[in-house]
């Protein structure tokens, strides 16, 4: 039976060795392996506090970044409204000016219509004038005893004027 029963001893010793290993690992184990937990931990902490910080800054960013774009929108469309005022407004004066131009010329036209006209009948005038003296020249010229043949003077000389 003493294969079955262990004896005091053997117990004892097991117990001393077994204190004493519990004792060492304690001492020179146990502690540096709860500090390195305990800052796995901490840092473990700490990146999941980085973490929810960095998503926060993220969400203060996207939402930053819509605020701009939103504005930058708004500011587009306004410099975009303003462009095409200020082309309505080129426009209008661009044809506002081409109608002066317009009548400008049309009056300028008219002036020198009128001035070509007054200088035709003008020069008309002249030619009845000279036509005129010329007959009365010939007329003159023959001297004339009888009513019929002035008549056929007057009707030849007639006859010959070319009108223009």
């Amino acid at each position: 039976m003493e294969l079955v029963s262990p004896g005091i001893g053997l117990i004892l010793w097991t117990l001393i060795t077994f204190i004493l290993v519990l004792f060492l690992l304690k001492k020179f184990a146990w502690g540096p392996i709860m500090d390195a937990l305990t800052k796995r931990e901490s840092f473990i902490e700490d990146s999941i506090k980085a973490a929810e910080n960095a998503k926060k800054e993220m969400a203060n960013l996207k939402a930053e970044n819509d605020r701009l774009l939103e504005e930058a929108k708004v500011e587009r469309d306004r410099i975009i409204k303003e462009a095409n005022v200020a082309a309505k407004q080129i426009v209008e004066e661009a044809n506002a000016e081409a109608s002066k131009e317009a009548q400008k010329r049309v009056e300028e036209a008219r002036i020198a219509i009128n001035i070509e006209k007054q200088a035709a009948l003008a020069e008309v005038k002249t030619q009845v004038a000279n036509l005129s003296v010329q007959i009365a020249e010939k007329l003159m010229r023959h001297q004339l005893s009888n009513d019929a043949a002035q008549k056929a003077l007057v009707q030849d000389y007639i006859s010959e004027l070319k009108v223009n």
